[in-house]
């Protein structure tokens, strides 16, 4: 593996990046820890969470991820040895939209201070754009955080076109700091959108893309083939749109692929991913050690055009 850089960056990471979501929610601290463990034995560096997972289970407040990081860097002493993003501007738990005012943005850094156990962030990312918050007054914000050492650099997801396009324009006008990265929804099922309306901004301007829902919630391992197989997992609810015609059909071109490399679908998936103009690293997230391999695996695989074939399906 390569170390990659983020944007025009100092950040350096492997093509691989661990989603901090499943922390606090499908999985206890004790696993958590052993799966951070063998993620960053492995020789993996980079970690995404946000100040909100997972204010969606019963009993949460938002923060629970960043918790567990913050403990599990704090305990194996691992701060200086990766790259922590987390993001700022989701919906919470007495918060039903999205919030990028000032006051909001300086309040919740602290807070993701705290619970990260550390006195930098190294990305941190406008989780979702709120639109009654000026973009001069988020970007403003930004560049106080960055001055102060409080922040390194900056990322945006769940955000239009536009207002992407407005932000950068922005930047570069009035010397506002850069947005370095992009976390769309973006996957081998979930194209159109950033492929159409994303994709050409990325590479005008030099944003490394981050993809969530790289798996599709867990569809393109290959685990999810019937409605029955839905009740594996508390995630199962999130896959039933893609059991359709299509979804079945990708899903028999990865295994068709993952056959020929010797590998499982959830690699070629990733493997895909990582083959796409501007794509930096997927965001994936594991449940089980034994889910670790796919992230080895996928970037050391050469997919050829016989492969890229069989997978577009439209």
């Amino acid at each position: 593996m390569e170390l990659r850089k983020i944007g025009k960056s100092d950040l350096e990471v492997y093509p691989i990046c661990f989603g901090g979501n499943v922390f606090g929610w499908t999985i206890d601290k004790k696993t958590s820890f052993e799966i951070l463990d063998q993620f960053i034995g492995y020789g993996f560096n980079f970690i995404d969470t946000s100040n909100n997972y997972s204010h969606w289970v019963k009993g949460n407040h938002g923060g629970e991820s960043e918790e567990i990081i913050g403990q599990w860097m704090q305990n194996r002493k691992k701060r200086h040895e990766v790259i922590i993003a987390t993001k700022v501007g989701g919906r919470g738990v007495g918060r039903p939209r999205p919030i990028n005012s000032r006051e909001h943005i300086f309040s919740e850094v602290e807070q993701s201070l705290r619970r990260l156990k550390t006195d930098y962030i190294d990305l941190y990312q406008l989780h979702y754009d709120d639109k009654e918050t000026p973009i001069e007054e988020v970007l403003e914000s930004f560049q106080t955080l960055i001055k102060q050492g409080k922040v390194r650099y900056i990322g945006v997801s769940n955000i239009s076109a536009e207002r992407l396009l407005e932000s950068l324009e922005l930047s570069s006008n009035k010397e506002f700091p850069k947005y370095q990265s992009l976390q769309p929804h973006y996957n081998l099922y979930e194209r159109n959108q950033f492929e159409t309306e994303y994709q050409k901004i990325a590479i005008e301007h030099e944003l490394s893309v981050l993809p969530y829902y790289s798996l599709a919630s867990g569809f393109l391992t290959g685990k999810y083939r019937t409605v029955e197989d839905l009740q594996q997992s508390q995630r199962g609810k999130d896959v039933e749109k893609y059991l359709n015609d299509r979804g079945l059909k990708i899903l028999d071109a990865l295994d068709q692929v993952s056959d020929k490399h010797s590998t499982s679908s959830a690699a070629i998936a990733l493997a895909w991913l990582l083959h796409q103009k501007t794509v930096l690293a997927p965001i994936v997230s594991a449940t089980k050690t034994s889910h670790i391999q796919s992230m080895i695996d996928a970037p050391n695989l050469k997919l050829d055009q016989e492969d890229f074939d069989l997978l577009n399906i439209e």
